[in-house]
């Protein structure tokens, strides 16, 4: 098996993110974890790689130093996950697309919409993939619903209603906790906290499931802890651009939600309902009928869900599964590039820039609604009006 060379940056030790980002990428074997500049402090990053098991001489101290050795290595990585907080998304992404590298950007892939739009625009230019981790489009169920809306299984859709509420940022104890502080910092998050954080991931999964994009928006930002510049709720009402209604709620200060990330799907003959916290069943209740509960891994599922189960029927499904459908897209699309064939359609589901474009876009929108007290703001990225 052809194996893919792989690097991250960021995901330290204690990091939330990085340990789930290994275990996907090395999942299916497709890739191999060769290259880091896993922390901002240069010596605890190099440490953290060689216990790893990176090669000292690959353990780097900064992106910037990983950069400039890995280019010029016959064996550089094939691809780099960018997983730092949100305001060096864009410096990191742009500089390695520039020098011919392809590119996982965590989300919100950058701060502001000019940086989003040369991000496209580079990758467009480099003819490099820039993929954003959208992660839970990996989960198999999710894309049985795209699947099932897609083929007209519930007709034309009316509404979609999705959450992505927790309580874990409501103590006020924890407000110096570098692990929250930094996710309502302006300086590091940029305009948005809980909404460019979490909301983003159920606008996308809107678009992901229904394949329509957000034209329009209305949003209500609180601040529920004294002193917190950014929001740490949002209720934010939406139009797609097939006419469907969207209604979106997020907070991280909803004490008893732990992951709430829920959409819900309805069209004129049937609606959809699918929990994060729940991934082995979807919810189908077609016109006139029964509810019915599509359970992942039963026989004859759509190709998306067939190929994005990983373990037998009746087994827990989680996150870093629903990761690793990501990096085995992306794996699909790399090793088709390097052989000059076709890659599988069904197994090329991966968020893009221009989806990372749209959900920046977004976020601005909303900000610049809240402050407008609920004015409807156009969502759509200048580059695509």
């Amino acid at each position: 098996m052809v194996r893919l060379n792989w690097g991250m940056i960021g995901g330290g030790e204690g990091s939330q993110i990085g340990p789930a980002h290994q275990l996907a990428a090395r999942l299916d074997d497709r890739f191999q974890f060769v290259a880091g500049a896993l922390d901002q402090d240069p010596s605890a990053g190099r440490d953290f790689g060689r216990r790893l098991g990176l090669d000292p001489e690959r353990s780097y101290g900064s992106w910037r130093e990983m950069l400039e050795a890995e280019r010029s290595r016959p064996d550089r990585v094939d691809l780099v996950t960018v997983a730092t907080p949100n305001s060096t998304h864009y410096e990191i992404a742009k500089a390695f697309l520039d020098s011919g590298f392809n590119v996982l950007c965590e989300k919100p892939m950058t701060v502001t919409e000019a940086e989003a739009e040369d991000l496209v625009l580079t990758a467009r230019k480099a003819d490099r993939i820039c993929a954003v981790n959208y992660g839970y489009t990996g989960y198999a169920l999710v894309r049985h619903m795209r699947a099932m809306i897609s083929r007209g299984d519930l007709g034309q859709i009316r509404l979609v209603v999705v959450e992505f509420a927790h309580g874990h940022h409501a103590n006020m104890a924890d407000a110096d906790n570098p692990r929250v502080r930094w996710r309502y910092d302006p300086a590091q998050a940029g305009i948005s906290a809980q909404f460019a954080d979490c909301g983003i991931h159920a606008l996308h999964l809107a678009s992901f499931v229904t394949g329509q994009q957000v034209i329009r928006l209305s949003s209500d930002f609180a601040s529920c802890l004294p002193g917190r510049v950014l929001e740490d709720d949002a209720m934010v009402n939406f139009r797609l651009d097939g006419g469907t209604v969207g209604r979106l709620w997020t907070s991280s200060v909803a004490i008893g939600r732990q992951h709430g990330l829920t959409i819900q799907v309805f069209g004129e003959t049937g609606g959809l309902r699918w929990e994060q916290e729940h991934p082995n069943q979807l919810r189908y209740m077609p016109l006139g009928q029964r509810l019915q509960v599509i359970e992942r891994g039963e026989a004859e599922l759509s190709p998306e869900a067939d190929l994005a189960s990983r373990v037998t029927i009746g087994h827990a499904e989680g996150m870093p599964l629903a990761f690793a459908n990501i990096y085995r897209d992306l794996s699909e699309s790399l090793l088709a590039r390097r052989s000059g064939r076709t890659a599988d359609p069904a197994r090329t589901l991966y968020p893009t820039t221009e989806d990372g474009l749209r959900s920046v876009a977004a976020i601005h929108a909303a900000v610049a609604s809240a402050k407008a007290e609920g004015a409807w703001t156009d969502a759509r990225p200048r580059l695509f009006r």
